[in-house]
């Protein structure tokens, strides 16, 4: 057998080798891709035809001329509350810090251990705070004693045996009872150890299984409100607190609850609840109760079309679901913060589309200024005056 032919074969079985493990390892990767477990299995659902920013939330820059507090090592303040002349804000690291509104006195107040995500002062001036990686899954915490050494207490961690895993957002009424949103009841943040991926992974799958709680000091008892919210988040009473206003980020929308609400579905009308405002164009996060009537709400990022493609496509979220976390569809960042009413009518509508300042989650309002909550890389709370946009 002549050397060439020898070789060429040696050379054309090498060739066929490789593309066996060529073949072979793209049908390990179709196989992964379409038939490997994934932790949550993604609903059907319409997304509504995104509008864009047009209409009330056509494009501007009127957040152009904010200003900032520097914060130095504390990361990402998620939720700000104003209160006695002090700027309280929930740190990624498990921090709620304080600062004045000048950024001239700054102290940590508590350090949870977990990660606090929304908080409110009851009438004794003790912290309410929900923490989805507290303790063993989250809870439902009071935090007393904040000038000194501060002492923390779990309220509640659970609903009828059941572990509650990702409290998100809480507001307390002035009859004490504790109103708070759990984003998702199966996506454990805990385990995941990272609030944002846990969210990230609950709107992609749009799991549906949020809910809206209330807790009883004086029972000690926890009750359902609402079901079936895909990732329920920012919470607010209304002005006679009557109502909740609940942020449902993974549809786009705001519902107004009656606080009577005895485990209701978000799939079924009710008298108990309804959408006040639909169709958003970004993701709406916290709200914040502000002045003369209005509600402060961050939208965190843009709508992403590939979550509206691929909402009546389960089987394509489920893939995604299946890739790395860095090859997940994200959307980019945007500045955006809207003010509306309880109705649902738009007040206001902020943006900046130049800003390094994206992610906002959220807007805190005092006397005469507004301060913007973020899960940003700045290290930093931006502000601006009411005056300048108008109030």
């Amino acid at each position: 057998m002549p050397p060439a032919y020898r070789e060429g074969k040696k050379i054309m079985s090498l060739k066929l080798k490789g593309y066996v493990i060529v073949l072979g390892t793209l049908f390990l990767l179709i196989l992964y891709l379409t038939l490997w477990p994934v932790p949550i299995n993604p609903p059907y659902w319409e997304a509504p035809q995104a509008e864009g920013y047009t209409g009330p939330h056509k494009e501007n820059n009127r957040l152009a001329g904010m200003e900032f507090i520097e914060l130095d090592n504390y990361k990402q303040p998620e939720h700000i509350v104003y209160r006695k002349n002090w700027l309280y804000a929930a740190m990624k690291d498990g921090e709620i810090i304080r600062v004045r509104p000048d950024g001239s006195e700054r102290d940590v107040v508590v350090d949870t251990g977990g990660g606090p995500l929304g908080f409110a002062f009851d009438s004794k001036g003790a912290l309410i705070i929900a923490d989805p990686l507290y303790g063993d899954h989250g809870g439902l915490l009071r935090v007393t004693n904040t000038d000194g050494e501060a002492e923390i207490e779990l309220l509640t961690d659970s609903h009828e045996g059941n572990p509650i895993h990702f409290p998100d957002a809480v507001v307390v009424a002035k009859n004490g009872l504790i109103y708070f949103s759990d984003a998702s009841s199966l996506v454990k943040a805990k385990e995941i150890g990272d609030v944002g991926k846990a969210g990230e992974l609950d709107i992609l799958a749009n799991s549906s299984t949020g809910r809206v709680l209330e807790y009883n000091p004086k029972t000690q008892q926890t009750r359902v409100l609402m079901n079936d919210l895909s990732f329920a988040n920012g919470i607010a009473l209304s002005e006679d607190e009557q109502y909740l206003l609940i942020n449902e980020t993974g549809k786009y929308r705001v519902w107004k609850l009656d606080v009577t609400a005895v485990n209701i579905s978000a799939f079924e009308q009710n008298i108990s609840a309804k959408i006040v405002i639909d169709n958003l164009p970004g993701l709406p996060d916290n709200i914040m109760q502000g002045e003369d009537g209005r509600y402060w709400i961050g939208l965190i990022l843009p709508r992403n079309d590939f979550l509206d493609y691929s909402a009546n496509k389960p089987w394509l979220r489920s893939i995604a679901m299946r890739l790395p976390n860095f090859l997940l569809p994200k959307g980019n960042g945007y500045s955006h913060v809207i003010a509306i009413n309880e109705s649902g009518d738009i007040l206001a509508d902020l943006q900046d589309s130049g800003s390094s300042y994206t992610e906002i989650t959220g807007a805190t309002e005092s006397d005469d200024k507004l301060f913007f909550h973020h899960l940003n890389n700045t290290n930093t709370i931006g502000w601006i005056k009411k005056e300048d946009i108008g109030f």
